[in-house]
């Protein structure tokens, strides 16, 4: 009966008690875990991701990286949907490239994070499911983050943590880095000693509340000279 026609008739009692019909739903995106955090100093960038690969309570690889070399002094975290991952940054090293042979020259990585946040939005009605994190060096030899919603929104900072663990990663950079509602705070800049044992410790402490961050992770310390590879293990389960 139309629901028309059950409006205005006191004769007729509709039945609550009705089995439902049964619903099909698809879901395209899968969360496969990860963490990113990147910090930034005065000339260099640091940006770190855990290792595991997962989904629910299984773990799919226990050494799989999350940064993507994008240039000498550029760097991409992804964390999220691993096709989707793979995906983007198959894009991004295409159009990379196709700069590098018409300019002869790398793209910054300013320009970089404009380019990004565009694709991403490009995608904005069916958008990639990954977080992204961006750093890297600027024109002028200065560390920098750029940090993005899944719509291309970004926004230029100095530190920044997202994937499964970022809620628990952001309050300690803002504690530790920035100091935020401290009181007689030190207003010091970051070096990069400090930026890698915080990077070190936000890690650990993150391993021992999310599943999905864990094993190890991997860092990428971008200088005006080279990008140099560290890492150092978690807890395995």
């Amino acid at each position: 009966m139309a629901f028309y026609e059950l409006i205005g008739n006191p004769n007729i009692i509709p039945d609550y008690h009705q089995t439902p019909k049964s619903v099909q739903r698809f879901n395209p995106y899968a969360e496969n875990g990860g963490s990113i955090v990147a910090i930034a100093g005065e000339d260099f960038a640091v940006i770190a991701s855990d290792t595991r690969l997962s989904t629910g309570f299984s773990i799919y690889t226990r050494n799989q990286s999350k940064l993507f070399p994008l240039s000498q002094k550029t760097v991409l975290g992804c964390s999220g949907c691993w096709c989707d991952t793979l995906t983007l940054t198959r894009i991004l090293e295409a159009r990379l490239k196709m700069y590098l042979h018409e300019h002869r020259k790398d793209m910054s990585t300013p320009a970089v994070a404009q380019m990004l946040s565009t694709i991403l939005y490009y995608k904005r009605f069916f958008p990639y499911y990954v977080s992204n994190i961006l750093a890297g060096l600027d024109g002028d030899g200065h560390g920098c983050v750029f940090s993005y919603d899944p719509i291309g929104h970004c926004e230029r900072t100095m530190y920044r943590a997202s994937g499964s663990a970022g809620p628990l990663l952001q309050p300690l950079l803002d504690n530790q880095i920035e100091y935020k509602n401290m009181k007689d705070a030190p207003q010091v800049p970051v070096t990069l000693e400090r930026a890698l044992k915080v990077i070190k410790d936000v890690f650990i402490s993150a391993a021992e509340r999310d599943i999905y961050t864990g094993d190890a992770v991997h860092i990428k310390i971008i200088t005006r000279d080279n990008v140099v590879d560290e890492t150092f293990d978690l807890r395995k389960d």
